[in-house]
């Protein structure tokens, strides 16, 4: 069993800055890809970024490529997302997620890859 919590989500203006961690622990003795999804009130929950074990796999949501990063810390078994200039639409309640996987360089854009997920942390944009 695998637990995961986010931190770091909040209220910001928009074009401003958060950073989000989601931090893994229980039996997470594999290597593991991780990802960050979103979603929005009365939408469906859409990708965001995912990350893999060695971190050399990287992917993006079109919508939030050049503006979020992803990255991890195994020694911390904590994922970071790095969200800057920030939107309105950024707006949305945000789950990190794992994908055990044996490849090192395994990353997925699919929630249907993860097995275990976050609760969530609430980042709300204001225009």
């Amino acid at each position: 069993q695998v637990q995961l919590v986010e931190s770091g989500g909040g209220l910001v203006q928009a074009g401003g800055s958060l950073r989000l961690s989601c931090a893994a622990s229980g039996r997470t003795f594999t290597t593991y890809g991780m990802g960050w999804f979103r979603q929005a009130p009365g939408k469906e929950r859409e990708f965001v970024a995912a990350i893999s074990w060695s971190g050399a796999t990287t992917y993006y949501a079109d919508s939030v490529k050049g503006r979020f990063t992803i990255s991890r810390d195994n020694a911390k078994n904590t994922v970071y997302l790095q969200m800057n200039s920030l939107k309105p639409e950024d707006t949305a309640v945000y789950y990190c997620a794992t994908a055990p996987h044996s490849s090192s360089r395994y990353a997925s854009e699919s929630a249907s890859e993860y097995n275990y997920w976050g609760q969530g942390t609430q980042v709300t944009v204001s225009s």
